[in-house]
C-alpha cells in the first residue's frame, strides 16, 4: 500500500505539472489581453503597458511559467488580476459551497443510477429495460443548462416549491443537486445494469436460487453488493468533475462555488484564477481516483488477492 501511495504521489506531481503547462500555454495563446481588460477600452497604450509590466506579462513566457511554478511550490497560487486578492483565499472561500453541491449531486446520481440500473437488469430485454436505457441516454446527452432551466422553470417559477437562486438552506441545494444528479445518473444506471447482468449469471447466484432463497434476498444480499464495485471508481472521477465542471449549473442557480468563480474569471480573462481552479480540479480528480483505488481492494477480496 505504501508503494502504491508513493507511486501515485509521484504521478500526481507530473500530472499537475502537465496540466499547469498545457493550461498556461492555452490561456496565453488566447487573443484576449488581461491588461487591456483591466485597463478598460478607453485606456491609453501607455496605461496598458504599465499594467502589463506590473502583472509581469511583459516577461518571456518561460519566465512567467517558472515564476508561477515557483509560487505553487511555495503554496502561492498567485493573485487575481481583477479582484486583487490571493487566488488561494478566493478558492478557499468558494470551496465549501462546491463541496456541498458535489456531495448532494453525487448522492442523487448514485441513488437514481443504482435503483434504475438494478431495475433494468432484473427486467433485461423487456419494455422497462428499454425505457430506462433510453432515458439514461437522454440524461447523459442533455446539456446542463437545458436541464437546469427546465427544472428552474417548473419547480421554482411555476410551482414555487424552491427558491430561484441562493445558498444556505436545504431548499437551495435541491434543484442544483437534482440537475447534476439526473444528468449523471444515466452513466451509473448503465454501469450498474451491465454489472448486475454479469453477476446474476454467476455460479453463486444460481446456487443461491437452487437453495430456495427469495429473489429479494438474492438481489440485495448477493447480486447488488458485488455489482456496485465499478461505481466506486466512477465516484472518484465525479469528485474531480464536480469540483470544476459545474460552471453552468452554478451560474444558472447563482451558486457561489468555484465553478461560478471560474466563469467570472473567464469573462474577465483573470488567468491566475483560471489556473488555480484548473489545478484544484485536477488535484481532486487524482485524489478521487487514489481513494477509489484504496477502497476497491477493501470492498472486493478478489482485487485484494491479486
Amino acid at each position: 500500500m505504501m508503494i502504491l501511495l508513493a507511486r501515485r504521489l509521484v504521478q500526481t506531481a507530473f500530472i499537475l505539472l502537465g496540466v499547469a503547462a498545457i493550461t498556461f500555454l492555452l490561456l496565453y495563446a488566447l487573443p484576449a489581453d488581461p491588461a487591456r481588460m483591466i485597463a478598460g477600452r478607453s485606456a491609453t497604450a501607455q496605461t496598458v503597458a504599465n499594467i502589463r509590466h506590473e502583472l509581469g506579462l511583459d516577461q518571456p513566457l518561460p519566465v512567467q511559467f517558472w515564476t508561477y511554478l515557483r509560487g505553487i511550490v511555495e503554496g502561492d497560487l498567485g493573485r487575481s488580476y481583477a479582484q486583487k486578492t490571493d487566488v488561494g483565499t478566493l478558492i478557499a472561500a468558494r470551496l465549501p459551497a462546491t463541496l456541498v453541491l458535489m456531495a448532494a449531486g453525487i448522492f442523487v446520481e448514485v441513488l437514481l443510477g443504482v435503483f434504475f440500473g438494478a431495475f433494468a437488469a432484473l427486467r433485461r430485454g423487456g419494455t422497462a429495460d428499454r425505457i430506462v436505457m433510453m432515458m439514461s441516454f437522454v440524461g447523459v446527452s442533455a446539456p446542463q443548462f437545458v436541464a437546469a432551466l427546465l427544472l428552474l422553470y417548473v419547480f421554482a417559477v411555476t410551482l414555487g416549491w424552491f427558491p430561484m437562486s441562493g445558498f444556505g438552506t436545504f431548499a437551495h441545494v435541491v434543484l442544483p443537486a437534482a440537475t447534476l444528479g439526473i444528468l449523471g445518473a444515466g452513466w451509473y444506471a448503465r454501469m450498474v445494469r451491465s454489472a448486475m447482468i454479469d453477476v446474476l449469471n454467476q455460479d453463486y447466484v444460481r446456487t443461491a436460487r437452487a437453495k430456495g432463497l427469495s429473489s429479494a434476498r438474492i438481489v440485495l444480499r448477493h447480486a447488488l453488493p458485488n455489482a456496485l464495485l465499478p461505481i466506486i471508481a466512477m465516484i472518484g472521477i465525479d469528485i474531480g468533475q464536480f469540483m470544476g465542471g459545474v460552471v453552468v449549473v452554478e451560474a444558472v442557480y447563482g451558486w457561489p462555488g468555484i465553478g461560478q468563480l471560474a466563469w467570472q474569471a473567464i469573462q474577465q480573462v483573470d488567468i491566475p484564477i483560471i489556473m488555480g481552479v484548473t489545478l484544484v480540479s485536477a488535484l481532486a480528480i487524482v485524489l478521487g481516483n487514489l481513494v477509489a483505488d484504496i477502497i476497491a481492494p477493501l470492498v472486493d477480496p478478489r482485487i485484494r488477492a491479486r
